[in-house]
């Protein structure tokens, strides 16, 4: 399924907030700040990544499901092994 870059403003967005936030991480390691502060923050990381993951593979079934065959089209396989990697 290829994404259409007009729909991935929202996730790409996202994407971008989180790289500046992991930049913040890496200056909070650098500064040495407390260690509760830095897990917090790469939570918050890892959470939108996850978060983006997860609009990307339904923004591709919903264009499977709009734009293919309906749900015969879509390879029900390939959509849980993309899922489950974000797990």
């Amino acid at each position: 399924m290829e994404l259409v870059p007009a729909e991935m403003t929202p996730v790409i967005n996202r994407i971008k907030r989180a790289q500046g936030q992991l930049a913040g991480v890496l200056r909070m390691l650098e500064e040495g700040r407390e260690c509760e502060d830095v897990v917090t923050q790469l939570a918050a990381v890892s959470r939108a990544l996850d978060r983006a993951g997860f609009a990307i593979v339904a923004t591709g079934l919903q264009h499977c499901l709009t734009n293919g065959d309906g749900i015969d089209s879509v390879d029900v396989k390939k959509m849980e092994k993309l899922f489950l990697s974000l797990a």
